[in-house]
């Protein structure tokens, strides 16, 4: 059975989110489908910096500012930059006057959800395909049998978008680095060496082309994600089914590391994830298409070392909704508005990611990062 939806959004993540609720905003309705099966399918961890200039104008467009500041992570834009010695070389708190506040993921997805209209969104379902048809419209498959028609279809599905290859053959590549996530749970009382040698906010730890990025999460516990520079097929050298091998496997490149930094892998709760990290090609855009457009990480997937992802998919969805709501019958104009500022805007932020990576996992990543902090600090 084939259904039509005037405005077919495929992907609930924070940037298809923003986009339906900037159109609800303005009057207009749009359907999001999603692959998981329900808002609680998946725990949606992690924090978030909600830039001023991006993500917080986004949430402007939506009108769901005054809703942000109360989830607001206080503390949360705290600093700490050691080295593999467990030497503090840089230390910065949070007095609450910072443009980049911290949030819980979950509870910025919480927000924006509980601000859509019950029915927007079609839960579990997996897109198959997609194909032109006439007119600017597209057909939608899913995994289940179904199908919809649309006149306007917004690809927000992520890394490995299914509606990416009607506009671009780009396909994301290996950046060079791999993630291995853990967690310290309840880490004041559990964890109080890791605890004190985080701090607040946000942790780095650079050394040899690897290193250990943190959070303190709103929750008490700490979010770490061990960073190597390494072959696109090391996570497959070891089994992360056997959380005791896969501990030493990732130790054993932390060897002579102070054990207080080595303790945020050996003391972690629960099983260890791994993640390559993939990056879209620094400037990807594609030429126009009728009836079809993409956001997020299906327009520029870059690497997380700028910390521009969620704030650039965010701040699409809100500019795409507006560009809808601001050529009304015209679809054609509100695209090309749009993507006439999503290219540079998405390209300037996916080169900075770039040159990051460079800088924190090069051969004199601590210094070069060092440097980078204390020009800004001088700055201000």
């Amino acid at each position: 059975m084939t259904s039509h939806h005037p405005v077919a959004i495929i992907g609930g993540g924070l940037g298809g989110l923003t986009a339906a609720r900037v159109l609800h905003v303005s009057g207009i309705e749009s359907t999001i489908f999603e692959l998981e099966a329900s808002a609680n399918a998946r725990t949606q961890g992690g924090m978030l910096d909600i830039h001023e200039d991006s993500g917080q104008k986004a949430l402007h467009a939506a009108d769901l500012h005054d809703g942000f500041r109360k989830i607001i992570h206080s503390g949360g834009q705290a600093m700490r930059l050691v080295g593999p010695d467990g030497t503090v070389h840089l230390s910065a708190g949070d007095d609450g006057t910072g443009d980049r506040p911290e949030v819980d993921r979950g509870k910025l997805r919480e927000l924006l959800l509980e601000s859509l209209p019950d029915g927007t969104i079609r839960w579990g379902t997996k897109v198959s395909g997609a194909r032109p048809l006439d007119d600017g419209r597209h057909e939608v498959t899913f995994a289940d049998g179904s199908a919809i028609t649309t006149d306007l279809l917004i690809g927000a599905d992520g890394a490995w978008s299914r509606i990416r290859p009607l506009l671009s053959p780009a396909k994301p590549a290996y950046t060079g680095i791999s993630f291995v996530e853990t967690d310290l749970h309840d880490a004041d009382t559990r964890h109080p060496g890791s605890a004190a040698l985080l701090g607040d906010g946000f942790f780095i730890c650079l050394g040899d082309q690897r290193g250990f990025l943190a959070h303190r999460e709103t929750d008490g516990s700490l979010h770490v994600y061990t960073a190597l520079r390494a072959a696109e097929d090391w996570i497959d050298t070891i089994d992360f089914g056997d959380s005791a091998a896969a501990r030493a496997a990732v130790l054993s490149h932390f060897d002579g590391w102070d054990e207080s930094l080595r303790a945020l892998i050996a003391d972690a709760d629960g099983a260890l994830v791994p993640r390559r990290i993939h990056a879209l090609p620094v400037g990807h855009r594609w030429d126009h298409a009728p009836g079809v457009t993409l956001l997020g990480d299906a327009a520029h997937l870059m690497s997380p070392f700028a910390g521009e992802g969620a704030n650039l998919a965010m701040l699409d969805g809100a500019e795409l909704g507006q560009a809808i709501a601001g050529h009304p019958g015209d679809t054609e104009a509100a695209l090309a508005a749009y993507e006439k500022a999503l290219f540079p805007r998405s390209e300037a932020s996916a080169a900075e990611s770039a040159a990051s990576l460079e800088t924190m996992f090069g051969d004199r990543g601590l210094e070069r990062m060092v440097e980078f902090f204390a020009s800004h600090q001088e700055a201000e």
